[in-house]
């Protein structure tokens, strides 16, 4: 094995964290190297096939993961862009109460060591970026900003509008979802109903390889280097510094020397990578003097809804346009003080998205079932556990244990939908709460802090145990809030690119 090459920066791993972070370091004096283990992914038909897509698994990565165990398949994709190729646009920022400490039915969020105020410009830096389409004001929970959504929100179709207007005469206060997608006029979207869990063939999603990735290669300071998987980091002999990345590409294993390195490869892989690298001084694995790392995983407690009317078809084809925030913090109806969670229509089901959680139910009945749905995903918040982890086993691949928590209140949540959904003309509500499998919302396994005994990170996602390592993905979430991570991930991303560039670089 040998070193071929020395860069200023390695950033490894092409998603938000990332390509946020490449992009603030584009056109500085930085010699920038982005490493993604996944390719580039394919425009082609199947981009937007349900058969392909969830019956096929064509873009799901094919490790074996373990549960406590037990084998399974996870929901990982790996390509350039991260996760954000699949994902369903929405990105909402965090409430402002949600770095503060809450109390939950089933235990506390922690406070963060930063404020909603230290990202909120960050926020609308990453909305401009993203194209967010929104519209402030509406949302009852929202907090303050200091700029407008550069775009308005994407029109609701005419069932929809209809819904709408019976979740207000609930005296509920529902509002557009904000979404990063290029739709309006001039824009690529097509309104097709092939957005959610699905890659964009016509690159109309506002994802990180799109808005990040391709932005910042631009400049002749940073390059992206894809099918590379990164297998372990390497100190120097004081264990303080990380001085090379030890890499597989193809057939090739070689390291690349760097001044800095910067670890988004989301907050399993992240973790498992910080692990894998154990050495004689940090033998609990780097960053991990205060045995964080691996620990505190949250990824969030869902539940898709299908609100069905046996004689209504529902033609809307992009029906992620509406949210609900009433109970967010609570339910004053019934004087119920401790936070719920989320209401948000998901991507539109199609008949093969049924076939593994309904395969006893014949495809006749499926089809009738997605074609007289409309879609919604309930989200609560997960609560950090220190006994929720990721390891890894003797073989060296990745174990989870995910020690689900605050439960009780996400059961009340869906049965709290339920009644709304059916008072808006739908007399039947299913519901399918997600499994371990899926790892869309990942977070918390390489937690920050301002306390390096109980923390892996300081305020600006820099490993407290070595001089040249950042950790900048959703694993450095304390707690995990009730809405989806992508845009809170971007804000922090470009405040610690910034803060790289001006202050460590410089």
């Amino acid at each position: 094995m040998t070193t071929t090459e020395h860069y200023d920066v390695v950033i490894i791993g092409s998603g938000v964290g990332g390509g946020s972070v490449a992009l603030q370091l584009a056109g500085s004096d930085a010699r920038v190297l982005v490493l993604e283990r996944g390719p580039t992914l394919p425009r082609e038909a199947q981009n937007w096939d349900p058969e392909a897509v969830f019956c096929d698994e064509r873009y799901r990565c094919s490790e074996t993961w373990y549960a406590d165990g037990k084998p399974f398949n996870p929901g990982m994709f790996y390509f350039v862009g991260g996760h954000t190729k699949f994902y369903g646009t929405a990105m909402f920022r965090f409430r402002e109460q949600d770095f503060d400490e809450l109390n939950h039915a089933g235990g506390v969020s922690p406070a963060w060591p930063i404020k909603y105020a230290d990202l909120e410009p960050w926020y609308g830096q990453a909305e401009k970026i993203f194209g967010v389409r929104g519209q402030a004001g509406v949302d009852p929970t929202e907090p303050f900003r200091s700029s407008e959504f550069t775009h308005g929100p994407v029109p609701h179709e005419p069932l929809l509008l209809d819904i709408e207007k019976r979740l207000q005469a609930q005296g509920l206060q529902p509002f557009p979802m904000p979404s990063a997608i290029d739709s309006g006029s001039g824009g690529r979207c097509q309104r097709c109903a092939n957005c959610d869990a699905f890659p964009c063939k016509v690159d109309a999603k506002g994802d990180a390889e799109i808005k990040l990735i391709q932005p910042a290669t631009q400049s002749t300071n940073v390059e992206l280097r894809s099918g590379v998987r990164v297998e372990r980091l390497i100190t120097d002999e004081s264990g303080q510094r990380v001085i090379a990345v030890e890499v597989v590409e193809g057939k090739n294993k070689y390291k690349i020397n760097a001044d800095l390195f910067v670890l988004s490869a989301g907050a399993i892989n992240s973790a498992a990578l910080l692990l894998r690298s154990a050495n004689t001084k940090h033998s609990r694995g780097l960053a991990n003097s205060s045995d964080v790392v691996g620990r505190y995983y949250m990824t969030h407690n869902t539940s898709a809804l299908m609100a069905v009317h046996p004689f209504k078809i529902n033609t809307t084809r992009f029906p992620k346009t509406l949210a609900v925030h009433d109970f967010y913090f609570g339910d004053e109806s019934s004087s119920y003080d401790k936070p719920l969670g989320s209401l948000q229509l998901l991507g539109k089901i199609r008949e093969p998205m049924l076939r593994q959680p309904l395969s006893y139910a014949p495809k006749f009945v499926r089809t009738a079932l997605a074609n007289r749905s409309v879609d919604w995903y309930a989200q609560s918040e997960d609560l950090p556990r220190k006994d929720s982890r990721i390891s890894l086993r003797d073989d060296g691949s990745i174990n989870m244990s995910w020690q689900r928590s605050n439960m009780a209140a996400h059961k009340r949540w869906v049965n709290k939908c339920k009644k709304i959904l059916r008072k808006t003309g739908y007399p039947i509500v299913l519901a399918k709460s997600f499994g371990t499998e899926v790892v869309s919302h990942q977070c918390g396994t390489v937690r920050f802090g301002d306390d390096p005994t109980n923390s892996a990170l300081d305020v600006h996602c820099k490993a407290w145990d070595h001089d040249n390592l950042y950790v900048v993905d959703t694993s450095f979430f304390p707690s995990s809030a009730a809405v989806n991570p992508a845009l809170t991930l971007a804000a922090q991303a470009l405040r610690v690119g910034r803060h790289i560039r001006e202050n460590v670089l410089s």
